[in-house]
């Protein structure tokens, strides 16, 4: 058996996300860019993921899908890099790594659907109203450097590119807190190496 680490993604999706975890952890990985459409849908990749999208990646025998999944994996799979805290302090890591990926992305991309639950209804699709997301990342998060205690961790990876991709291109608002937060992490050497080589693999501009 052996312990490969082999990253499936696309440059143009939320495999950025991943592959900064992966530039996070230093450990060496094998990359397969898939094309959408063609080698996604393709019956070798539907065996790693029956989704057929990206990211995923393969450590063994072991196959990991979802981009929260996939950071605090990698966080336990290889300790040393310390992108997780201890077990008995992981209540703000979890809390965040899944209402980023839970509340936070589904208000993001309702939002930019132009999808509003009816008066009254907000209670039934879990995260009640954008703005009410919006207010709970802000006051959590004015005032620190991180999300979870005093170390970076794979929770700032996560929670962290929804931050910067939002500011990026105006899908969350630009309030300072989230501003304030991205610009205190989004300088790290990993993230610049993973942007580094995403954008070496796309596809080239036909002139």
């Amino acid at each position: 058996m052996t312990n490969e680490l082999v990253f499936y993604t696309n440059p143009m999706s939320r495999g950025r996300i991943a592959r900064w975890m992966l530039e996070e952890v230093g450990e060496p990985y094998r990359t397969e860019i898939l094309e959408y459409g063609k080698t996604m849908k393709a019956p070798a990749y539907l065996a790693i993921n029956p989704m057929g999208k990206v990211p995923a990646i393969r450590h063994g025998d072991t196959v990991v899908t979802e981009c929260a999944a996939i950071c605090a994996y990698l966080a336990d799979a290889f300790p040393k890099a310390g992108l997780a805290p201890p077990v008995t302090d992981r209540g703000d890591y979890y809390r965040w790594l899944f209402f980023a990926a839970g509340p936070l992305e589904a208000a993001i991309t309702n939002r930019s659907l132009g999808m509003q639950a009816p008066a009254g209804k907000e209670p039934m699709i879990g995260y009640g109203t954008f703005e009410a997301v919006m207010d709970t990342l802000e006051k959590w998060l004015a005032g620190r450097r991180y999300v979870a205690g005093e170390r970076f961790s794979a929770a700032d990876v996560y929670v962290g590119s929804h931050i910067g991709f939002g500011l990026q291109f105006g899908s969350i608002d630009k309030r300072p807190a989230f501003e304030d937060y991205w610009a205190g992490i989004s300088d790290r050497d990993a993230l610049a190496r993973a942007n580094k080589l995403d954008d070496a693999a796309m596809p080239a501009k036909s002139t």
